[in-house]
Order: C-alpha cells, then structure tokens, then sequence
C-alpha cells in the first residue's frame, strides 16, 4: 500500500480507565507514522496528560485543539470533547469513564459523518458501564450502524484470516431463532462486496460455516444446514457469488482449510472468535463493513487487570489504524476504477467484440 497520502483518522478515548489511552500513546510514538496518518484523539489534554505522567511518555507530544478542522498535518491531535476534570482510576470499571467513553464515540462520530476525519478507530468500552450510563445498543459497531443507518458486518481480519459473523451480540440460545435464510445472504453479500471495494479482491471465495456439530450430520444433529444455511448459499451462487459450504467448523479449522478462502462467514459470535483470537490475538483487528464510513477497532478489551501498568501492547491498535488508512485508500481506489466503465462491446485493443 502507498502511504505517501496523509489522511485524518479520529480515534476514540474507550473506557478511561482501560488501556486505551496507552495502546493510543504507544502506536503514535514512532513518530514515522505521522507521515502518512494525522491522529485527531477525541478526548481530553487532561487525560491525556493524566497517562502522560503516569506512563512517563515524556516523548509523547500532542497538539491541543477544539476542532477537527484545526489539526495540524503530521502531528498528534488531541480534540477537547470536555474541560472538566475527571476521575480516572487506571483498571476500575466505573460509571463515569463510560460516560465519558460515550461523550468520544459521540463527537468521533458526528465529525466522521461530516467528512472532518476519513475514518474512526475506536478503543474499547466496557459494555457493561457504558449501557448503564445511557448507551442503548450491544455494542459500538451496533451504535454506528443507526447512525449510519447501515446493516453491517463485524469483520474479524488478520494476515490469516478474514471472519465475519451471521448473528452478533446475543445469547447464543437465541442464534437459531434469529438465522433466516435471508440474513445469511444479507450478510454474504456483504461480505462479498467488502471484499472486493475493501481488500481489492476481484472474484472473492467465501467459505460458510455450519451451526451444529459437524454441519447437522444430514439432519441428524440439526435441521438449520439443510433447511436454512445451504439454501442461502445456492441462492448466493445462482447470483455469481463464489461461495461454498456449509462446513464443519472443527474440520474447517483443524486442517486448515480456512486459508484457502478469502472469507468465512461464522453463524454466532463465539465460532468465529474462538479460533481467530486463537491464531490472530495480538494483531487481529475489528473492521465494522457494510457502511459508507470506515471503522476499524483493536480485537482486545478494556484490559482492566494491565491498565496504567504501562505494559499493554499496541500490535492490535497499530493494525487497526493502518487497516482504517489501507481500506480508505482501498474504496478510492475501487471507485476511480468503476467510476467510467468501458462501454460493453468496446476493447481497449480497439474494434468492437
């Protein structure tokens, strides 16, 4: 990818009491970065400066601003979402850091959708403390598709892997009642043109992993494959899409069939996150398809038990934020290439055909 163009990602502060602020600090350190990617932190200077002094980032410098349109190019931006003081107390899941986790995905969001910032990387929340402090949705990919009033897709990526998920947030007994044939192509769909605008994949192969043990066993663990899953999948292939399955997910995984495809589609949460964050823990990242904006996240939590310990690593965070800039340039790519088609039956070797 060229990084020669430099973009604005905003990132978001998560939870102040989680790790946030220090995989932040850590990804932007090197200052080369800075070159290609201008970071507008939506937080506060007092709490940046708060894991300043904490984390003795005496290297780390930052330019204070009220507004996204006021950042300096090639420096680190820190947009002031509030002037009060707040408590911050490193590895305590607290009301306040929630609510001021969500007073950052707010603004991040508003100047995302006004074209102030190219893409969103959000540090992670607690989604315990922040739905009780007024978030009313599972999760922040949950937020920012009413927001961007999207359908989307969770996308798991890592260089190994590319997971996405059938169901999101939810108790699994309530995955089978939920599954319709008309989600999963919803969501093969999506998947199939993200990876063709996103990652620049022409003819993307899809692989669809099966609910029950070993894929139902033909209607003897299970009925969702036969009579849910594999009619979604020909219905996908009858519209040109190359996708196969369903599969069984221990085979799947255990012969590593799963690096012949470009995308895997998991029909509940943990199928999918079980054997990615196994393979991908530490640079796997979180990128939310399916919306007209980019957003990327980290694919750890709020860490609560390393928090201000000055020990987390950043390798997730790093990925996220240059995932966010390499799918920015990915979809302009994509969009000077289909912007003026050839017209059928003219060649570039010149005649008709």
């Amino acid at each position: 990818m060229d990084y020669s163009q430099n973009i604005k990602i905003g990132i978001t502060s998560g939870d102040l009491n989680g790790i946030g602020a220090e995989v932040v600090m850590k990804t932007f350190a090197e200052g080369k970065i800075l070159q290609s990617i201008t970071p507008v932190i939506y937080s506060s200077s007092k709490a940046i400066s708060f894991y300043r002094k904490l984390l003795n980032a005496t290297a780390f410098n930052f330019n204070s601003i009220r507004s996204a349109d006021a950042a300096a190019i090639q420096k680190i931006n820190v947009l002031n979402c509030w002037d009060e003081e707040v408590s911050i107390d490193p590895g305590a899941p607290t009301h306040t850091a929630a609510q001021y986790a969500f007073k950052s995905l707010e603004a991040a969001t508003t100047d995302l959708a006004a074209g102030k910032i190219a893409a969103l990387v959000t540090a992670p929340v607690n989604k315990d403390t922040i739905q009780k402090a007024g978030f009313n949705f599972p999760g922040q990919t949950e937020y920012l598709a009413g927001k961007f009033n999207s359908a989307p897709l969770m996308l798991m990526i890592s260089e190994r892997m590319r997971i996405g998920f059938a169901t999101g947030h939810m108790p699994l007994q309530k995955v089978p009642e939920t599954l319709n044939q008309d989600i999963i192509l919803q969501k093969i769909k999506i998947m199939n043109k993200s990876l063709q605008e996103d990652f620049a994949i022409n003819r993307p192969k899809i692989a669809i992993l099966g609910l029950n043990p070993h894929a139902g066993e033909n209607g003897a663990l299970g009925n969702e494959e036969k009579e849910i899953i594999l009619p979604a999948v020909k219905k996908a292939f009858d519209e040109k899409i190359l996708v196969f399955g369903p599969f069984s997910p221990d085979g799947f995984f255990g012969s590593g069939s799963f690096a012949q495809f470009d995308g895997i589609l998991a029909m509940y949460h943990d199928q999918g996150l079980i054997p990615f964050k196994a393979l991908s823990f530490e640079s796997g990242v979180n990128y939310t398809a399916g919306m007209p904006v980019v957003r990327t996240s980290p694919d750890h939590g709020t860490a609560y038990d390393i928090a201000g310990k000055n020990i987390a690593s950043e390798a997730s965070f790093r990925e996220a934020v240059f995932l966010a800039y390499d799918i920015v340039a990915k979809r302009k790519e994509y969009k000077e290439l289909h912007a003026n088609p050839l017209p059928l039956g003219f060649s570039s070797m010149g005649g008709d055909q």
